[in-house]
């Protein structure tokens, strides 16, 4: 019986040549890849240099560094600095400004992207499609240093363009300093944001219309789905996995404003919504000499950033979704 049951030579031996075919030194496949190897070699360069190397002055948050004595030199005071932040009187409006701006990402500026993806994608005219396509990508190659000077140059109280066509309207009533005024900053940050990012972030939801198998819209159509039923039990459904990779990805930038935009648009009349922890660290940093303390408020947005992708990344599986990792 026990031979019976047995695998039988002729069987077993090809299975066991296919087995030691399948592996193949290190070596030769280095060798066989070599050209694809090559390439990758400069991506690893530029994050070992640029990303991991730098790594090592994150010890800095947990000293008094001085430049003269070096990372080796340099007293250690342990959580000293952390503490410092955050029991400090700047840390509840620096996180409120932070996470409002933050939320208003997510719900403004984060769905652009998507809304107009599904929109030109029931475009049928290629021409129109492909032109409204170019238009909202050229101000992704803009530097915030022009969109602040567009926004200047529109809104300024003085010679502001938007503004003295409202006062043409409107009359004196209407005479706004767009700039300066606290509860105007937020809504200009984020139409910056809406005009800059949402044609490139189209981009990415695009390409994932693009791979919805259009035998799905077919048999919808034999069904009697109309064009919202379509997009809703087609369209979307197809590019849900690609909706949470990059709500994912968000979720780690959302301590992240951007230094650049919000400090560029910050006036000393404004300082008190403009100020995140991104522009908190260059006036620490940079400007008081607070080395070691800025160094602790970037580690403190860096690892709340980890924590969040990680987070969220966790939830997404609990719902059901791919996931990150």
């Amino acid at each position: 019986m026990a031979t019976d049951l047995a695998t039988p030579p002729s069987q077993a031996a090809p299975k066991a040549k296919k087995r030691r075919a399948d592996k193949v030194p290190l070596r030769t496949a280095v060798l066989r890849y070599r050209w694809l190897y090559l390439m990758l070699v400069p991506g690893l360069a530029y994050f070992v240099i640029f990303k991991y190397l730098p790594m090592y002055g994150v010890t800095i948050a947990f000293q008094d560094f001085l430049p003269f004595l070096g990372y080796s030199g340099s007293p250690w005071v342990g959580l000293k600095h952390f503490e410092e932040l955050f029991s400090g009187p700047d840390f509840g409006r620096l996180m409120f400004n932070t996470l409002f701006l933050a939320l208003l990402h997510i719900l403004i500026v984060f769905p652009a992207p998507i809304i107009v993806a599904l929109l030109l994608n029931e475009l049928r005219l290629n021409i129109l499609k492909r032109s409204i396509q170019s238009l909202i990508y050229i101000p992704h190659f803009l530097s915030w240093t022009i969109v602040a000077s567009l926004t200047y140059v529109l809104f300024a109280a003085d010679f502001g363009v938007l503004s003295g066509w409202m006062r043409d309207i409107l009359g004196d009533t209407a005479k706004i300093d767009y700039m300066a005024q606290e509860e105007w900053f937020r809504p200009l940050i984020i139409l910056q944001q809406l005009w800059k990012m949402t044609g490139w972030g189209t981009i990415i939801y695009l390409a994932a219309l693009a791979g919805v198998d259009p035998n799905l819209y077919e048999a919808a159509r034999m069904d009697g789905a109309g064009r919202f039923r379509q997009l809703w039990h087609v369209t979307l459904p197809a590019i849900r996995p690609t909706v949470v990779v990059m709500a994912i990805l968000a979720s780690g930038n959302l301590l992240d404003t951007g230094f650049e935009q919000i400090w560029l648009m910050t006036t000393s009349l404004n300082r008190s919504v403009a100020d995140v922890f991104d522009t908190y660290v260059y006036y620490a940093g940079i400007q008081n000499g607070a080395i070691s303390y800025s160094t602790a408020v970037g580690l403190f947005k860096g690892v709340a950033g980890v924590i969040l992708i990680f987070g969220s990344n966790w939830l997404a599986k609990r719902l059901g979704q791919r996931g990150l990792f």
